[in-house]
């Protein structure tokens, strides 16, 4: 399997070919996208690293919502909270209080860093969210390849909050394609960008192991909700139904929902639609766990 490390998108402008009416209709459905959604950003939440992250409320709460916080991916090496947003509007617009955060990346951070970064910015949320109308007891994490790993792995391991002196406050996980549940077996399967790999994960195997959540299921954890592509790489599949197989163990009624027809970037892309039944998926999870 092939994981691309870079994401291009290229924007091809034709502005002499478009009616004067479809730029209107297009500048009012830009105008309007926000309505509905408070935006802060770059708020930092580590004074010491500088980094910051987004938070997308829902206008007028006047209950506590739910809050969902997204780690982005990019093999460890790539991405910027900054891409997402448009996942924190279109989740703010489902009463569901969204923060997208950055994290230090590699050759700056190894995967213990990283995942480090991802626990102090759930700390930055239990401490502050409620001012942003979340509830600081209701939190949840997801991410997207690289970024599920470290969802998955910050959820799981309660040394990184105690380390920051609090208890661990995530509710829930949910895996949207995710890479990196099984570092140990991928190095000894693929030599794929094993340099890139091997300077997020050191070359020591029993850190392969340690760094994977395929080797760290335990009783305690929070639920998971786990999404993968129908036409994601052959990699992902395998980690991740040996993961939800080995997940079932502790957690007989977790759900594994294939995507059909969804490329391993299409995965998270596809969220632009806020029709997607990801969508209802996701909101009925966070609803379901107490």
């Amino acid at each position: 399997m092939e994981i691309r490390q870079h994401i291009s998108i290229r924007t091809y402008s034709r502005m002499r070919r478009i009616p004067v009416y479809i730029l209107l209709f297009i500048m009012l459905v830009l105008l309007f996208a926000g309505c509905g959604v408070a935006r802060q950003k770059n708020i930092v939440y580590n004074k010491e690293t500088k980094l910051s992250l987004n938070v997308f409320s829902p206008k007028g709460n006047k209950e506590p919502k739910p809050v969902l916080l997204y780690v982005h991916g990019g093999s460890w090496v790539h991405g910027k909270k900054s891409t997402y947003n448009f996942l924190g509007k279109r989740m703010a617009r489902k009463g569901v209080v969204t923060v997208i955060t950055d994290y230090r990346l590699s050759p700056d951070a190894n995967n213990d860093g990283m995942a480090m970064d991802v626990a102090s910015s759930l700390k930055w949320i239990r401490e502050n969210i409620a001012s942003y109308g979340g509830d600081p007891n209701k939190i949840f994490i997801s991410g997207h390849s690289a970024g599920g790993q470290l969802a998955a792995q910050v959820a799981m391991n309660d040394h990184y909050f105690d380390s920051l002196h609090i208890k661990n406050p995530v509710k829930g996980t949910i895996l949207i394609d995710a890479f990196g549940l099984d570092m140990y077996t991928f190095f000894n399967e693929s030599n794929y960008n094993r340099k890139v790999y091997l300077s997020v994960f050191s070359e020591d195997p029993l850190m392969w192991k340690k760094s994977s959540p395929q080797y760290g299921l335990h009783a305690n954890m929070p639920p998971f909700l786990i999404f993968v592509g129908g036409k994601t790489g052959g990699s992902i599949i395998r980690s991740n139904n040996a993961f939800y197989s080995a997940l079932q163990k502790y957690q007989p009624d977790a759900k594994l929902i294939i995507v059909k027809g969804t490329r391993h970037i299409g995965m998270v892309f596809r969220l632009y639609n806020s029709k997607r039944k990801m969508y209802r998926d996701i909101t009925d999870f966070m609803a379901s766990v107490k």
